[in-house]
């Protein structure tokens, strides 16, 4: 769920941790104090009188001072914060139950415990299981962590490791290639973990602001951009269902081969057991990438070519995997899938999301236990298309955890395509054209074939500009109003012809006009201002009132506002794509069955800001 959503259903008191630590960071001057100054301009400096929106742009620019904070607590041997964090960055644990915190962390201590104990057997043990080398790698380390924790008793002060250890211990554990879970385990045999109770664990994870929690509806909440920060301080650099996606993509000969490396023990596992023991043990994706998939003796050549076919054939990505080094394809890789995550785009629309769901729950009788099990869901849990969303969780996400063979049979059973990819063969099958053309609003606006085409939109070039005109027709439908085609027929000539009429009866209109822009900035004021006027003289030759003109288009540059803002004449302004998605999907969730044209009349450029909130009222 996004911080701004979740700002909104927690009360003042529930923000004032989070609040108080934005508040400390903006106050140190953090390196994008500017921006941050330039959000709160127009509002109070006092972050409780603030609304969520700008809250949350707040914290997208001290992310990184946040992070910093949150690395500190690490210093503290029994937070036992590594634990907490990897429940909450989990697929499915961004919103929680109390109890259900409370399950799965007892859950996760029990884990702990017992794998430890089998650790230290097998490290005392001469003939252990463990690779001899990995062996040695474990006892190097676990060696340096006990010599952190225990010399400061040596020197009567009580046992930790400091900040400066830490940072040693860190760099050992990737010298050495260990997972997260490979360290936790090696520090946990040093340093047992204790069961705290769970008020304990959700006061210090709302104090330090990692989660809100609301005790009316006693829920933990962790915030989608919280997790993309916790997510980097662990060093997962992707989230679990797109490694999953990769992992999906590799033979099960080379899925034993990094279980190997690793100390994973895949007796009895079938393969997609096997994936999710590989996710479970946090395993760095750039390591795995660069060297844990390939044997000894790989040349970079081919490393270099596997990771291109990955990227091309096993990921079916648009595009050559840009980069020279392997270490740039990789972070290539790594950052596709952060744009994945961050785009609010669903890839089908939320309507066939709902349907798809739906139907799959009724065909495949494992379904619902399998998407509880695998996001770890309590068994209550209302299984729809809006919880999956506020988890994070899309349609790709969900056929991904799917064995091939409830895959097929769903195929086959909804006489779907079953050549190719069958994945992508049942997400083409839930698209909804109307609503994804919606969704991809501004893509088409900015003319961006390349994205219109991954998101499954095929148009051309020449076709863009009226597709855009006819979105933005729909959207005004659907926010209620009435759009006149017939008086639009009536008023237009061969010289003038208007986009939109918008009729509000009595004789008054809004005349909207609409613009597709490659770059971005749209910056030809003077042409469209005369153009504008036309429709506006040939509106009112013909006895109409014009209360307003809008333009939208995909973005305009800051001399295009400014001509604008001393325009007089057609008392024009001016609305993004972006914008006016955003605007519709708010008005959805509102009490408004018409939406307030008022709302349109007073700034040059609309902030979609202050419209959000007077319709929430």
């Amino acid at each position: 769920m996004k911080l701004e959503k979740i700002l909104d259903n927690v009360n003042s008191l529930e923000k004032n941790s989070f609040l108080k630590i934005v508040d400390n960071i903006k106050s140190c001057n953090p390196k994008n104090s500017k921006q941050i100054d330039k959000i709160l301009s127009d509002s109070s400096n006092n972050l409780k009188s603030v609304d969520s929106i700008n809250i949350s742009k707040v914290f997208g620019f001290i992310k990184e001072e946040f992070a910093e904070t949150i690395k500190a607590e690490f210093v503290n041997t029994t937070s036992q914060l590594d634990i907490l964090i990897d429940i909450l960055i989990k697929d499915g644990n961004n919103i929680l139950k109390q109890d259900w915190l409370a399950r799965l962390y007892e859950k996760e201590l029990l884990n702990i415990k017992k794998r430890t104990r089998l650790l230290k057997t097998q490290l005392e043990s001469e003939k252990s299981e463990i690779d001899t080398s990995r062996k040695r790698d474990y006892k190097i380390y676990k060696a340096c962590v006990e010599k952190a924790y225990t010399n400061d008793s040596e020197n009567n002060r009580d046992s930790k490791i400091t900040d400066d250890e830490l940072s040693i211990l860190v760099t050992l554990t990737h010298q050495l290639e260990l997972s997260q879970e490979e360290v936790k385990l090696i520090n946990y045999l040093i340093i047992p973990p204790e069961k705290a109770d769970i008020d304990s664990v959700i006061t210090f994870l709302k104090n330090i602001g990692v989660i809100f929690y609301s005790k009316k509806n006693n829920l933990v909440y962790v915030a989608d951009e919280v997790v993309r920060v916790l997510r980097k301080i662990r060093e997962k650099e992707i989230a679990d269902k797109y490694f999953r996606r990769v992992l999906k993509t590799f033979r099960e000969s080379q899925i034993n081969m990094i279980c190997r490396k690793h100390n994973i023990d895949v007796k009895d596992l079938d393969y997609e057991s096997k994936i999710k023991q590989i996710i479970k043990e946090g395993i760095s994706f750039t390591n795995l990438l660069a060297n844990g998939i390939h044997k000894d003796g790989t040349t970079l050549t081919d490393r270099k070519k596997f990771v291109n076919d990955l990227w091309s054939k096993g990921l079916k990505a648009s595009g050559n995997l840009k980069g020279v080094t392997l270490e740039e394809k990789i972070e290539n890789i790594i950052t596709h899938f952060d744009e994945l995550e961050r785009d609010e785009k669903v890839g089908i629309s939320v309507e066939g999301y709902e349907k798809l769901v739906i139907e799959l729950n009724d065909e495949l009788k494992s379904f619902r236990k399998l998407v509880l099990n695998e996001f770890e869901m309590p068994e209550e849990t209302v299984l729809n298309s809006s919880t999956l969303l506020d988890f994070n969780i899309k349609p790709r996400d969900v056929l991904d955890i799917l064995p091939v063979e409830d895959l097929k049979a769903f195929i086959a059973t909804k006489e779907l395509k079953s050549r190719g990819d069958l994945v992508l063969n049942i997400l083409d099958a839930y698209k909804d054209a109307e609503n994804l053309l919606v969704e991809n609003y501004e893509a088409i606006g900015f003319r961006n074939l390349a994205v219109l085409k991954e998101n499954g939109i095929s148009l051309k070039e020449s076709e863009l500009g009226l597709k855009f005109e006819d979105i933005t027709k729909n959207i005004f439908v659907q926010l209620g109003f009435n759009v006149d085609e017939s008086l639009k027929k009536q008023l237009n000539t061969a010289k003038n012809k208007i986009d939109l009429i918008l009729n509000l009866g009595n004789n008054d209109v809004i005349i909207v006009e609409c613009k597709t822009v490659k770059e971005s900035g749209y910056n030809k004021f003077s042409s469209v201002s005369r153009q504008i006027k036309s429709y506006v003289d040939l509106a009112k030759n013909s006895g109409f009132n014009v209360v307003k003109s809008l333009l939208v288009a995909p973005d305009f540059s800051d001399d295009f506002v400014n001509d604008c803002d001393l325009e007089f004449e057609v008392n024009l302004s001016l609305i993004t794509a972006g914008s006016l998605v955003n605007i519709l999907d708010g008005f959805r969730e509102s009490k408004h069955k018409q939406f307030p044209y008022q709302l349109l009349m007073k700034d040059v450029l609309i902030k979609e800001d202050r419209i959000m909130k007077a319709i929430k009222k």
